[in-house]
């Protein structure tokens, strides 16, 4: 089933009203390559529908966040950021301290392990989220000197 009928279904369930914003903003939101705040949200929304109001993009996102189709984060900003987990495999986020750009990857042996450490436990995972800082290859020139030429 499409994301966007599995967020109609949940907005229907609410007993609230899908609406041409609310359709602009799922649109944006799960197209995105990309953890976005809701001011990009936002400005991107507004450029296809001006009448998108701010706190409807709010609204928007603890929605889907309710529904389970996005996740609310933080930036190293300390900015509120969202991703889409709708259909998106499990993954692990490395965040540079520099930029503050955020590269999501997976690894088997990160799933491994959580796999083991559950069963270890006696444990069910629901979810989880592992987030490395450090800095990525674009900052890192901007860090570290270059070696002296002999």
């Amino acid at each position: 089933m499409p994301v966007i009928d599995i967020f109609k279904d949940f907005i229907r369930e609410k007993r609230l009203r899908w609406t041409p914003q609310r359709e602009i903003i799922m649109d944006v939101f799960s197209n995105s390559e990309k953890h976005l705040t809701v001011e990009e949200i936002f400005k991107i929304t507004t450029q296809q529908n001006s009448s998108i109001g701010i706190a409807t993009v709010y609204r928007t996102m603890a929605l889907l966040c309710e529904a389970g189709l996005a996740r609310e984060g933080t930036d190293l900003c300390g900015k509120i950021t969202f991703e889409p987990l709708y259909q998106r495999k499990q993954h692990d986020h490395l965040i540079c301290t520099q930029c503050g750009i955020i590269l999501e990857f997976e690894h088997p042996l990160i799933d491994k392990y959580r796999k083991d450490i559950c069963l270890q436990h006696n444990f069910i995972l629901q979810s989880h989220r592992m987030d490395l800082y450090g800095t990525c290859k674009d900052c890192t020139p901007s860090i570290i000197p270059p070696l002296p030429s002999s």
